[in-house]
């Protein structure tokens, strides 16, 4: 046969044993001779085919997967658990935020890699945050804390939590691995400001960092695990004027107030709860002069001030042995030790109603409090009931003469049904008339329907009453305009 050939190797049958010979091939291999141009020859020459491309890899499992959730939220509180032990937190902690979260990246991308964990690179950042959360955190609800537009946060167990947006509740994805996981989160923030919560002290208020108030509850107070409600506060305090623009009272109400905070006169913001009275209180204290020494009285540390000598104090609990506990009425004696000129008192509901009373009629005009009642007369009936637990043999009618001649103003607020919250009523004493304690409504809030989606509707309406307490403000140089207690003038 003429021409070139081309050789290719191909497996042979098994063949006998035979002589050692130059030409022969491989033992196993034998040589096909194939005639170049040839098909076959061309195949041969012709370069391998390139290898298929790779299969793609399997898409992520969607953490939304109740499985897949479950097992990322098991690994979290594994993975932290290991940190915690492999990791020196003072040292760390000493870090920028930046630094740490690349250190933890690391350490988790190990981890996952290791426990094969099924993660896209967003699912892997949002994995690294919520393991910061909990280090650095307070863990699944460090989220909410950071969203602005969230007021409430209500724990129920660790599988059930609920938020307040705009005034309605709204449940979330948000749970806890166990109500182990829940309690370690507990400890941390009462342990951050010197209190404890356990089996022999169930109940506990607490406050976080930026002034949030908390309340918690546990077994075997709670029945079904523990109860955490955080009341969050705006970092920066809403201002008279925001309550405005939000519908909450009107720009005349709003001047009324002013003024009267700034004339010293004692007032008492009256609601129930959740309608805004600490916002409120937060509000008026702007209009008070940087001149004067004010002192906060709470059970939890959560006004927020805007004057530059506020003195702050709260209460303490008693200790493991059922001892040391200091109570309001012990901070309110102890206030006016300390030359206040004005005393706030977060929230009375007690005895120390009394001393509250005593103080506003003893040099220290222009004081506040707030109290929980539905409305300016039943803040009244209120404030006598507490006076009553002092313990004082004291008369109804002398009573009620303390609290006219300590308190000028009482202004009311509510969370109406659509979850908005409104100056329902400012309502003026004006003092007694033999046991019966007068008192006069100026301004009010008139509701006139619901709308189908659950929107009410009302308008605030003056009650053409002129306040007696304009006399005292005129001769400290303040005017208001009398047409803002006329019936007929729109506000």
């Amino acid at each position: 046969m003429a021409g070139r050939f081309s050789f290719r190797k191909v497996p042979s049958p098994p063949v006998e044993p035979a002589l050692p010979d130059e030409t022969a091939a491989p033992e196993g291999i034998a040589w096909t001779v194939f005639a170049e141009g040839s098909p076959e020859a061309a195949a041969v020459i012709a370069p391998p085919p390139p290898p298929p491309p790779p299969a793609p890899a399997p898409a992520a499992v969607v953490p939304a997967n109740p499985v897949m959730r479950d097992k990322l939220l098991d690994a979290k509180v594994r993975l932290h658990r290991r940190l915690i032990e492999e990791i020196n937190l003072s040292a760390l902690e000493k870090l920028p935020e930046d630094e740490i979260r690349k250190h933890i990246q690391q350490l988790v991308s190990q981890y996952v890699l290791v426990e094969r964990l099924a993660l896209n690179t967003q699912e892997l950042a949002d994995f690294v945050t919520e393991i910061l959360d909990e280090m650095t955190g307070l863990g699944p609800i460090e989220p909410l804390l950071k969203d602005g537009s969230i007021s409430d946060i209500l724990i129920n167990g660790h599988e059930c939590v609920y938020i307040e947006r705009g005034g309605m509740l709204e449940p979330t994805a948000v749970r806890f691995k166990d109500e182990a996981h829940l309690l370690r989160i507990v400890n941390k923030i009462v342990s951050a400001v010197g209190r404890r919560v356990d089996e022999s002290h169930p109940l506990c208020d607490a406050r976080l960092l930026d002034g949030s108030r908390v309340n918690v509850a546990i077994r075997p107070v709670a029945v079904d695990g523990p109860l955490v409600s955080i009341r969050k506060f705006s970092k920066k305090p809403l201002h008279l004027n925001k309550l405005v623009e939000v519908g909450a009272l009107r720009p005349q109400m709003a001047e009324l107030l002013a003024a009267l905070v700034k004339a010293r006169v004692t007032t008492i913001i009256s609601g129930g709860t959740g309608s805004g009275k600490t916002t409120m209180l937060n509000a008026l204290s702007a209009f008070i002069s940087d001149k004067e020494r004010l002192i906060t009285i709470e059970d939890a540390a959560e006004l927020q001030l805007q004057q530059p000598h506020v003195a702050r104090m709260e209460t303490r609990p008693p200790n493991v042995e059922g001892k040391g506990e200091i109570r309001q009425r012990d901070l309110v004696k102890n206030a006016l030790r300390m030359r206040p000129e004005r005393i706030i008192l977060g929230e009375c509901r007690g005895e120390e109603a009394f001393d509250m009373l005593q103080a506003m009629n003893t040099g220290h005009e222009g004081s506040m409090a707030t109290i929980h009642a539905n409305n300016p007369r039943e803040a009244i009936s209120r404030l006598e009931q507490m006076i009553g637990m002092a313990g004082l043999p004291m008369t109804i009618a002398s009573t009620r003469g303390q609290i006219a001649a300590a308190i000028r103003i009482i202004v009311q607020l509510s969370r109406l049904s659509d979850g908005k919250r409104k100056v329902m009523s400012i309502a003026e004493i004006t003092g007694m008339e033999g046991e019966i304690l007068q008192m006069q409504e100026i301004f009010k809030y008139v509701r006139t329907g619901t709308l189908e989606d659950g929107t009410v509707q009302g308008h605030f309406v003056a009650t053409g009453v002129r306040p007696r307490v304009l006399t005292d403000l005129a001769a400290k140089g303040i005017k208001i305009p009398s047409n803002y207690f006329d019936p007929g003038h729109p506000l």
